[in-house]
């Protein structure tokens, strides 16, 4: 008598998916759970997890959405949260990790170059002087934010010297009065090198030589 082994059979369409089905977690207790978890690992391994492809719309809003609560979650790796920062383009995103207590990953929200201006103007008036430095080179900050830096006596002799090129060297398609004002802004403030000083003297704007002049006076 010849044993017959009986093969497995596959599972069906419908079985499938309907496993599928009972499997899902839906958003709301997926967002709850990371938000709150504990396990480093998972929050690690989620956060580098490529993203879903754009047209499948559904599954790419989910994966976007429940990043938010994993950059969220002080219990993912702080080089999982800088990478995040550094690389998403997504307001919701960005938002949480602007808000993180670990200066580094606020940092890299600073200089990420798919920032919203408003958010990485909020960042121009960091308590850190290496996030607010950092925000204040972001070709996302607005003029309005770039002439406050130029004019706050805090700000270093290295920004300075982008925020004196600005219209000249760096960015020379930037609007003529918004770049010639903050390079006056610029001349004017007393952390400015003697370096960018003698650039500014020899500036095309009448306003930005004149800022040298006086400065030099008082001096």
């Amino acid at each position: 008598m010849t044993d017959e082994t009986t093969e497995p059979q596959p599972e069906s369409t419908e079985q499938s998916e309907a496993q599928e089905a009972k499997d899902f977690e839906p958003l709301t207790a997926t967002y709850e759970r990371l938000r709150h978890s504990t396990d480093s690992a998972e929050l690690s391994e989620f956060a580098r997890r490529p993203l879903p492809d754009r047209s499948n719309q559904a599954a790419f809003s989910r994966a976007t959405a429940l990043l938010e609560a994993v950059a969220g979650n002080a219990h993912t790796p702080v080089e999982d949260r800088v990478f995040l920062a550094s690389t998403m383009p997504f307001p919701n995103v960005l938002v949480k990790l602007s808000e993180d207590p670990d200066d580094s990953v606020r940092q890299a929200v600073a200089g990420n170059a798919d920032d919203k201006n408003w958010l990485v103007g909020r960042l121009t008036k960091d308590p850190v002087p290496a996030v607010r430095d950092t925000a204040l080179k972001n070709k996302r900050t607005s003029w309005k934010m770039r002439l406050e830096g130029a004019q706050n006596p805090e700000v270093d002799a290295e920004t300075l010297d982008f925020l004196g090129s600005l219209g000249t060297t760096l960015e020379e398609g930037a609007p003529a009065v918004l770049s010639s004002m903050v390079r006056r802004a610029v001349a004017l403030n007393p952390n400015t090198s003697q370096d960018m000083l003698a650039k500014l003297a020899e500036d095309p704007s009448i306003e930005v030589r004149h800022a040298v002049e006086s400065r030099r006076q008082t001096a």
